[in-house]
């Protein structure tokens, strides 16, 4: 399978570390991503142990596909859980993470049977099944009888069938298929789809993802609050509609707090994030401003390291309850950069006095405790060379937002917020490291 070389230029960083990019700078964050999964398949094929001969056929099969078909296996291998399955299976096969049912060489057969469904090949493919199921990667899974531990996709002419322990399912048919779904909204012209994956075992590693399907009248209530919100972007936020569309492909069910709302991005799943259900256009909205940019600085650290090797040192973030490394506190800074910037808009906007006073609270939150983080990483001594010149950027942005006048009851709000939430961290992890710059904490 074949890679091509991939440079970034200054001028795509430059307007990275501003928060910005678009499509052009997103699009060369997926085409690194096109050969670190290419080289994932390749680790994973020459160590494989079991199942090789599988493993190696369903490989051939994809390189064959890709000199036919490369626009297909490159939608294929850009599906999010196609990266967090790569990366896991490697680091288990190399003996540098204990492996997982999930994590089986043998599942890239589930990747070629996909990848001749779309390209309409003719093709007989072994996959594994997992737990009682066969995961087609983008597609969905089909139930099958639980002893069997193989099963058989027969392709032909853009349709499948799956075979084991007796039981046939066709793939988008009956009750043994369960498909993924999409969410879909436009406004303008433009438009949006997500997959919402609840099925695929290798989606959102490490959040606390729902494990059921979404409920048909869970999904109708994302798909009714997406489609204001997605106004809300195309009409206000345009840049930001613009890099959610070409970043993010799937979306997966987070457990919500008790109070509140989750949201994350895997580094592992680059075009997934994960979300409890939203409960308003401007929370679902910001929460794909702030998880897009996640995945943006993820993909971008896939390229250029912005921070030194890892040295036990912990920090303060404003948004988190555990002390962080300097890692997280740089990934912290630059997903809260976009909600202020995403705030510092709906704030000028005629919204009725609760939603204007929320968004005039939460610009002043995030833009001070931002402002203050991206101070602690510039004095931290751990940045790179280009982390140097990536947090200098985000400091000019948060450096305008600071300029900016507010309202006085916005003000005590806000700092009465990050005072509380910095008392709580202290009762649970003692005083923030000497030399850490806090946000002001009275106004």
């Amino acid at each position: 399978m074949r890679l091509t070389p991939l440079l970034l230029p200054k001028k795509v960083f430059a307007e990275l570390a501003s928060g910005g990019g678009g499509r052009d700078a997103v699009g060369r964050l997926w085409a690194a991503q096109d050969g670190k999964r290419l080289l994932l398949l390749r680790g994973v094929r020459d160590l494989a142990t079991e199942d090789v001969e599988r493993v190696r056929h369903a490989y051939d099969l994809l390189a064959d596909l890709q000199e036919a078909a490369p626009e297909v296996v490159r939608a294929v291998l850009r599906y999010p859980t196609v990266g967090s399955w790569g990366l896991r299976t490697l680091q288990a096969l190399a003996g540098e993470a204990p492996p997982a049912a999930w994590q089986d060489p043998a599942a890239m057969a589930s990747l070629a049977a996909v990848a001749a469904i779309r390209a309409g090949r003719a093709a007989t493919v072994e996959v594994p099944v997992l737990d009682g199921t066969v995961v087609l990667p983008s597609l969905g899974r089909a139930v099958v009888p639980g002893d069997a531990r193989t099963a058989v996709v027969r392709t032909a002419d853009g349709e499948a069938e799956i075979s084991a322990g007796g039981v046939t399912v066709r793939v988008g048919e009956g009750p043994s298929w369960e498909g993924l779904r999409r969410i879909r909204a436009e406004h303008r012209g433009v438009a949006v789809e997500f997959v919402v994956d609840d099925v695929d075992p290798g989606r959102m590693p490490g959040a606390r993802r729902q494990e059921e399907r979404l409920s048909e009248a869970d999904l109708h209530r994302w798909a009714t609050t997406l489609q204001p919100a997605w106004e809300i972007l195309v009409e206000r936020h345009p840049l930001v509609a613009e890099e959610t569309d070409a970043v993010v492909k799937a979306l997966t069910p987070l457990v919500g707090p008790a109070d509140g709302t989750a949201s994350a991005t895997s580094k592992l799943a680059f075009g997934n994030i994960g979300l409890s259900t939203p409960p308003d256009p401007h929370s679902f909205a910001v929460t794909l401003a702030h998880e897009s940019q996640h995945a943006k600085l993820s993909g971008l650290l896939d390229l250029i390291p912005l921070t030194r090797p890892d040295d036990g040192s912990r920090y303060y973030a404003p948004w988190r309850e555990d002390p962080r490394p300097l890692g997280g506190l740089l990934q912290g800074a630059y997903a809260h950069m976009a909600i202020a910037a995403f705030w510092e808009v709906e704030r000028r906007e005629p919204h009725p006095d609760e939603l204007l006073l929320r968004a005039h609270t939460e610009f002043v939150r995030w833009r001070e405790g931002t402002d203050a983080v991206i101070r602690t990483l510039r004095a931290s001594g751990r940045l790179t060379p280009e982390g140097e010149v990536f947090a200098a950027g985000m400091a000019d942005v948060m450096a305008a937002m600071g300029a900016e006048d507010v309202p006085a009851e916005a003000t005590l709000r806000a700092r009465g917020s990050a005072g509380r939430h910095l008392a709580g961290w202290r009762a649970r992890n003692g005083e923030p490291p000497a030399g850490q710059v806090p946000a002001p904490a009275t106004p």
